[in-house]
């Protein structure tokens, strides 16, 4: 199969739109996302999510388009509806939705039609699957262990319900992740007819499955026969500490696992070649390192054997997508703030680019008949919209514009980049992005993005978070480092912030900061900085180690280190980035920690959190709150009661960005000209 290299190229032509890209803006857009082709390579069904401000919500729907081309179609209207899987003969779509106030799975016809529940169980479902038989569904639910019977997770759950009493008890470490405190219930997965009958838990037991994921993709996939099951769990007695999730198959009508890897990392995202002879799956080498390669692995199923076919990328895979004919394997691969579609023939050869550009491209989708490949494509500039290209050759075509009206009214500047010499004389890679209209011969005042992680990085990607055209429309020029610590640089870059926080990434983030400091339009006495998470962490640090900006947002920011250790539930992270417990290696916490260098705290800063962090958690902000206030510095706190590590909920996003755009604006505001007498 042979597919034509796509470069994006970002037209030249002079701007039409006028108008500034605004948060308002930005909520209007749909959200497409999960293309999946049918059967009969006629039509992609995908989700696309709106925002509802008014009811603060943001409901997704099922749509298809003809593949062929023509209008795109919306099928569902009700609730949240996600996860559209098409049946074997292209006439039915399987879905998950809460229409019903109840997380369920769903049937309907290919037009929308004849809509009914699958399912109706206590627990609710979610992830679902559909078999190769097209008659049986595999979901997650999260259950009772002790509960063998429908009855009695439901009678379970009307007790927690009717309780008084709302207290939680452990005796074990992670009893809480990301957002939410552990249960008594974990994630099982069920297998149900969709002509009715009572689900089946076909992994029985106390732990969760699948794993929650360490950053890759679903962790369970039927094989094409429908007799097995593959799925992650995480075995470890102390899954805190440990990153080593394995794979593991089970029969679809119940059994004992099978454990099928040994490998010490994480192994997630398994999914069976057609002919159903491998399994492909993403993995990491090392022990306790959340931020490893990942790699593709392969494994032949009938003896065992297991060999990674991207050994010679030193570069993160991901996005696996198998051929028809089972004899090649595609990936995506992150480069340099890029991701791109890669392919590796099972026969030998080496990797090469299918898709690649100055973009993001991901969800690749192939026709059955190998012919026709389907994918979204973003940018800084453009939201995420569905392509496809044929291997005949010729333009990629664009199946979706949803968003063309909304962004045809605004000025959409292409994001540019430029390499500085960080520390030990690295090339430091930077995005920079310019208000609508730049004019080099004016003066413009700088915000500087740090990103999280800390091993994360600046993508030539839309986001609705930390949105960097919102930014550029309140008529700054943003700058986005990448410095030591960023993926996509190679696994030795990644690795040179592991134990130094604070050392050749800061010089990194400040050799772009020199190096736009002496452009001519860039107003020095008008630079702020801002980040979350790691880049929160990262604006605490330079509170106490620069005077160049004039103000600081510091979003989910760690602020000292020794008590972060104690809070935090990932224990696995500060193992493997402190090397140890406060208590283990105390000076190498001190030495990293902002918190030792308050009496040098002056630049005016906003502190935002949320209470339901509990990866960096909210005592963090309020530590740093208290230290500013007590140093006289201008300070405001911004705290979110019902939000975790990211601002997620549409009304309290919009004041995110107010508040964001007006402390950073009232800092930096032009200084009026004197004139003379």
């Amino acid at each position: 199969m042979r597919f034509l290299c796509i470069l994006a190229l970002a037209a030249c032509g002079p701007l039409i739109a006028q108008k500034n890209f605004t948060f308002e803006a930005m909520m209007q857009i749909q959200r497409i996302s999960d293309p999946q082709i049918s059967p009969d390579g006629k039509r992609v069904a995908f989700t696309v999510q709106s925002v509802d401000m008014e009811k603060n919500t943001k409901p997704r729907q099922i749509w298809t388009v003809d593949v062929a081309g023509g209008a795109p179609r919306q099928l569902t209207t009700q609730g949240n509806n996600e996860r559209a899987r098409w049946s074997p003969d292209s006439k039915r779509l399987v879905f998950v939705s809460d229409r019903t106030e109840s997380s369920q799975v769903w049937i309907m016809d290919a037009e929308g039609a004849n809509a009914k529940a699958v399912t109706n169980i206590a627990t609710e479902a979610e992830g679902v699957l559909l078999f190769p038989d097209g008659k049986r569904v595999l979901f997650v639910s999260e259950v009772f262990p002790e509960c063998n019977s429908e009855e009695c997770n439901k009678s379970q759950l009307d007790k927690e319900k009717s309780s008084k009493v709302k207290a939680r008890s452990y005796t074990s470490l992670l009893y809480r992740h990301w957002d939410q405190w552990q249960s008594k219930r974990r994630k099982h997965l069920f297998v149900a007819d969709l002509e009715g009958g009572t689900p089946k838990d076909v992994t029985p037991g106390l732990k969760d499955v699948p794993a929650f994921s360490l950053g890759g993709p679903e962790g369970y996939a039927i094989s094409p026969d429908g007799q097995e099951i593959c799925f992650t769990m995480i075995t470890d007695n102390d899954p805190s500490t440990s990153t080593n999730s394995d794979l593991y198959t089970v029969l679809a009508n119940g059994g004992d696992p099978q454990r099928i890897t040994a490998n010490l990392g994480a192994d997630t995202g398994p999914l069976y070649s057609p002919d159903g002879k491998s399994l492909a799956w993403l993995a990491q080498r090392t022990a306790g390192y959340e931020s490893d390669r990942w790699r593709v692995m392969l494994m032949d199923r009938a003896s065992g054997k297991t060999r990674e076919i991207t050994e010679t990328m030193d570069r993160n895979a991901g996005g696996i997508t198998w051929s028809p004919d089972s004899a090649r394997v595609f990936f995506t691969v992150e480069d340099r703030g890029r991701q791109s579609v890669q392919l590796i023939n099972l026969a030998g050869g080496a990797a090469r680019s299918i898709v690649t550009g100055s973009s993001t491209f991901d969800d690749v989708r192939l026709a059955p008949d190998a012919k026709t490949m389907i994918y979204t494509e973003q940018n800084a500039s453009k939201p995420p919209e569905l392509y496809k290209v044929s291997s005949s050759g010729g333009a990629p075509v664009q199946l979706t514009k949803l968003n063309e009206p909304l962004l045809s009214q605004y000025a959409m500047p292409v994001i540019e980049e430029i390499y500085t010499v960080g520390a030990d004389a690295a090339k430091v890679h930077s995005f920079i992005l310019k208000p609508a209209g730049f004019n080099a011969k004016k003066k413009y005042p700088v915000l500087f993005l740090i990103h999280g992680g800390p091993q994360g990085a600046w993508h030539e990607s839309w986001s609705y978070r930390w949105n960097p055209q919102v930014f550029a429309g309140a008529g700054f020029v943003v700058v986005m480092p990448n410095p030591r610590g960023s993926t996509g640089y190679g696994q030795k870059f990644t690795d040179e912030i592991n134990s130094d926080w604070n050392g050749r990434v800061y010089e990194d983030i400040m050799s772009a900061v020199d190096s736009v400091a002496a452009k001519e339009w860039a107003d020095t006495d008008r630079f702020a900085a801002a980040g979350g998470s790691y880049g929160g962490y990262m604006v605490n640090w330079m509170l106490g180690h620069t005077q160049r900006f004039k103000a600081f947002v510091s979003h989910a920011g760690v602020y000292d280190m020794r008590s972060m250790a104690g809070e935090t539930e990932e224990i696995w992270f500060p193992l493997w980035e402190f090397k140890g417990m406060p208590w283990d290696n105390p000076e190498l916490y001190a030495k990293m920690s902002p918190s030792y260098f308050v009496n040098d705290f002056r630049t005016p800063t906003l502190v935002i959190h949320g209470e339901k962090d509990y990866r960096v958690p909210y005592g963090q902000g309020l530590q740093l709150f208290t230290a500013l206030q007590m140093k006289k510095v201008p300070s405001k706190l911004l705290v979110f009661p019902d939000e975790g590590h990211w601002v997620l909920k549409p009304q309290n996003s919009e004041l995110w960005y107010r508040s964001f755009l007006d402390w950073i604006g009232e800092w930096t505001k032009e200084k009026p000209k004197e004139t003379g007498k």
